[in-house]
């Protein structure tokens, strides 16, 4: 049975990989057709701060978030549930953070941005539908 989870591991920490490195397209479901059907999932994640049009200075912009209908868990599990997962980030359609938390600081350079938030199951991969905030675009200055 332990020979069974290792090539589900491998796929994931593949995508994983990728994911995170620079330059890097954002496609999380890259790789992963091998792990069956995605569940859906009743959460709802939303982008508190930010606010759209806000302007911002310095070098990181505080991110604040909110999810209903779902908890974030701590752990990477292939033992998914549709109440339980991660948040992932991005800006201008780039992965920038995998999150366990609804508060983060994530570093931002000068020009307008557009950040979203979106709940993944808790392999890091998304729900389906994907379960996706609204796009917040903010300024930094």
């Amino acid at each position: 049975m332990n020979r069974l989870r290792h090539p589900a591991a491998l796929v994931l920490l593949t995508a994983f990989v990728v994911a995170c490195s620079p330059g890097a397209v954002a496609t999380p479901t890259a790789g992963l057709a091998s792990l069956g059907p995605r569940p859906s999932s009743p959460a709802v994640v939303g982008i508190v701060s930010p606010v759209s049009g806000a302007h911002v200075t310095g070098t990181t912009v505080h991110v604040v978030l909110s999810l209903t209908g779902a908890q974030i868990v701590p752990a990477t599990t292939t033992a998914i549930t549709p109440t339980t997962g991660h948040v992932h980030l991005y800006v201008d359609n780039s992965l920038v953070s995998m999150n366990y938390g609804l508060e983060q600081d994530i570093p931002v350079t000068p020009g307008s941005h557009v950040l979203k938030a979106e709940f993944v199951a808790a392999d890091h991969a998304p729900f389906n539908p994907r379960v996706v905030s609204a796009e917040v675009i903010f300024t930094v200055q």
